[in-house]
């Protein structure tokens, strides 16, 4: 069984992309509730899950609207506005989302998965109390699990979205929708999706389309159709295999001399974020010496600083990734 989207020269002309931190916090959700292991995201997995876990969000409003399969509610993803939405700005897309739009989503998830528990009953008699609710347990997860790492995710969506367009400019945007996934062919002025069960109809979908690259949609392709929002598909970004191997620590000699041995020192330790404990214990150095120098790192723009329960998890910012990434004479 395959769906087959149909485009005509309007919607080609507004196919476009946009990274999207809430497909990013959907997805990864997903894959931490799955319980399983992974052959890519492991690391992540065993750093992030015991932070999730004890903040409590494996019982919250997320786990009931993304379950470990199937159907999730479409308010989750609004159509980003422009190229890079910040989660801010998504959230607020969250927060107004019509009751109506609440009620369509949980009659579709309760067809789903069965009788609803007792947090989207919530959810089904106060939408606007609860969206609201549902926002701060977003942004509580995102501060756990994606914040400390998204310069290193968005770098690799970044990249995809680079590639892509370049594809674009050189070969044309069935060329895009063709080498897009396997699963994905571009014949006849129509995107085929095989091995889809619902079916994926113009008709049902408004205008153009709107690729999102991601880090953790898994081997598959993803959709949402919310007319007249231009229909979303997700797909799994190029390079991802790659995202959490250690990089080689640079050459720090030229870097140490800017910035001192053992606040290069520290930015080199930050290849996954830790916390001023953890730095002190692998680098020897003083927890006040530790904490002095990742303030004056994170007053330069080097790393955040991300709230994980009574600590704080310390991370490479992108321009930090690129200082470090630049080659040494």
């Amino acid at each position: 069984m395959h769906a087959e989207l149909a485009f005509s020269a309007a919607d080609l002309a507004l196919v476009r992309f946009a990274v999207s931190p809430m497909w990013e916090v959907g997805t990864s959700y997903r894959l931490l509730a799955s319980g399983a292991a992974h052959p890519v995201h492991q690391p992540w997995i065993q750093q992030v899950r015991p932070r999730v876990t004890a903040a409590g969000l494996d019982r919250g409003l997320l786990a009931e609207l993304v379950p470990r399969a199937g159907y999730v509610a479409d308010f989750l993803n609004p159509a980003p506005a422009g190229p890079a939405p910040t989660l801010a700005q998504e959230l607020a897309g969250i927060r107004a989302t019509p009751p109506s739009r609440v009620h369509q989503d949980l009659a579709r998830l309760r067809g789903e998965q069965g009788s609803p528990g007792p947090r989207l009953r919530a959810l089904q008699a106060s939408p606007p109390a609860q969206l609201e609710r549902l926002a701060e347990e977003i942004e509580t997860y995102w501060e756990l699990a994606l914040a400390p790492y998204w310069a290193r995710i968005r770098a690799a969506l970044d990249a995809d979205v680079f590639h892509r367009a370049r594809q674009v400019a050189e070969h044309g945007t069935g060329r895009l929708l063709n080498e897009l996934h396997p699963s994905a062919s571009w014949d006849d002025n129509a995107l085929r999706i095989a091995r889809r069960r619902r079916t994926l109809s113009r008709q049902g979908a408004g205008d153009g389309l709107l690729l999102i690259p991601s880090a953790f949609t898994g081997p598959h392709l993803l959709t949402r159709l919310m007319p007249p929002e231009p229909p979303q598909l997700a797909y799994p970004a190029r390079g991802i295999g790659a995202l959490w191997e250690s990089r080689p620590a640079p050459a720090a000699n030229a870097l140490a001399a800017v910035l001192g041995r053992s606040r290069t020192r520290l930015l080199t330790e930050l290849d996954s974020p830790a916390s001023t404990t953890e730095l002190a214990r692998r680098t020897g150095l003083s927890p006040a010496g530790v904490s002095q120098y990742l303030t004056a790192l994170r007053d330069a723009g080097l790393v955040s600083a991300h709230r994980a329960g009574r600590s704080v998890l310390y991370a490479r910012t992108s321009v930090a990734e690129a200082v470090l990434a630049a080659p040494r004479p």
